[in-house]
């Protein structure tokens, strides 16, 4: 039944474009994103640069809970699909960073191209139509009807590494996979940037001055009912009289985390809180490579790692990977006091990362081609 109104739904949908592709097309760029209802730092860098030789729109609005959200959400969106419409149908570029059922399920103009410009910099876990038959992974019957990931002409990489994983988790060719870096590694080593993002956190937070700072960003789970039970053990296990503890939740956890000794933040994102951190631990989330290349050593707290890689998948080989990665708080703990090989990362992030200069530049020079 589901699979019918969809149909129609998609039917009525390029029935209205279909009229509004007979609108100009504008020297335009749309950037549309479900990530955030804010404009992301990638699309902040990008459209800064394009700006200044192109209009560029952005289109930045969640669909909070996918096809479970509420009627009310699922109509709101809706009514936000028909701006990216118009958009979509009077732009030269539109530039995606996630999965948009508008630019999936539309018959689009010749003129338009549509570069995906995937939101992590790095492979890790499975995703898209690698997990369509996993428990994270989304309904198979759902996602071939809106036809998930479908129109993309251009897909960013951040190495050649990384273009087989894409392509599969797009079900697309590798031969539309073109190796560029997201614009907000140039941020990483900017130092203005750095010297900026510290004074926000320390006025916050100063007693991170006075040690060490670990900070733990663990990946979203769908099911997070074993994932407190950890972290409780972490802050139990975890030496305070040395280091500071910063707990960074996914965006999307609902999970409660309550210490009077860690830091839960909830003011600063993961990315900036990466320029006041001496040592990361994380599990299957792509943050590591923008530690990597700040050299900030890795640690992996990997308590649930036989289960999620069966629930979704996991892409990297973890006794290859730069670092520490253990399955109890206490052995994790114990690891932060051994010497660590950072040679090991920089060779990791060199295989993974191929560029981490003037990222920002080098895709507007690449999407000024299309634009031309």
């Amino acid at each position: 039944m589901i699979e019918i109104f969809i149909k129609c739904f998609i039917f009525i949908m390029n029935t209205i474009y279909a009229f509004l592709k007979f609108l100009p097309t504008q020297n335009k760029i749309v950037m549309i994103s479900r990530q955030s209802n804010k404009i992301n730092l990638d699309f902040k860098l990008l459209g800064e640069e394009l700006s200044k030789k192109y209009k560029v729109v952005y289109l930045c609005k969640t669909l909070e809970g996918g096809v479970k959200s509420k009627i009310s959400t699922k109509i709101k969106y809706g009514l936000h699909m028909f701006r990216q419409m118009y958009h979509l149908a009077t732009s030269k570029v539109c530039i995606l960073d996630s999965f948009c059922p508008a630019v999936s399920i539309l018959k689009h103009k010749k003129k338009l191209t549509i570069i995906q410009m995937w939101h992590s910099i790095g492979t890790m876990k499975k995703f898209g139509y690698s997990i369509l038959t996993k428990d994270e992974g989304s309904n198979y019957k759902i996602a071939k009807a809106m036809k998930m990931h479908k129109n993309y002409d251009v897909v960013y990489a951040s190495s050649k590494e990384y273009r087989e994983n894409l392509a599969s988790g797009f079900g697309i060719s590798e031969k539309k996979i073109k190796i560029y870096t997201l614009p907000r590694v140039d941020l990483l080593k900017n130092k203005i940037y750095e010297s900026e993002i510290k004074n926000k956190i320390y006025t916050k937070y100063p007693q991170l001055k006075e040690k060490e700072n670990i900070l733990y960003a663990p990946t979203f789970r769908k099911n997070e009912k074993d994932l407190k039970k950890y972290i409780d053990d972490l802050i139990k296990t975890f030496n305070f009289e040395k280091y500071n503890l910063i707990i960074k939740m996914h965006p999307l956890s609902k999970l409660k985390i309550i210490s009077n000794k860690a830091i839960i933040d909830k003011d600063f994102n993961t990315f900036d809180m990466l320029f006041i951190a001496d040592k990361l631990i994380s599990d299957y989330s792509c943050i590591i490579y923008e530690a990597g290349i700040r050299k900030i050593p890795l640690y992996f707290y990997l308590f649930d790692k036989n289960n999620y890689d069966v629930v979704r998948g996991i892409e990297l080989d973890y006794n290859n990977l730069p670092g520490y990665s253990e399955t109890n708080a206490k052995d994790l703990c114990l690891d932060l006091e051994k010497k660590y090989n950072m040679k090991n990362l920089e060779k990791f992030i060199k295989k993974y990362v191929t560029n981490t200069k003037n990222c920002t530049i080098k895709i507007v020079k690449n999407i000024d081609e299309y634009m031309k």
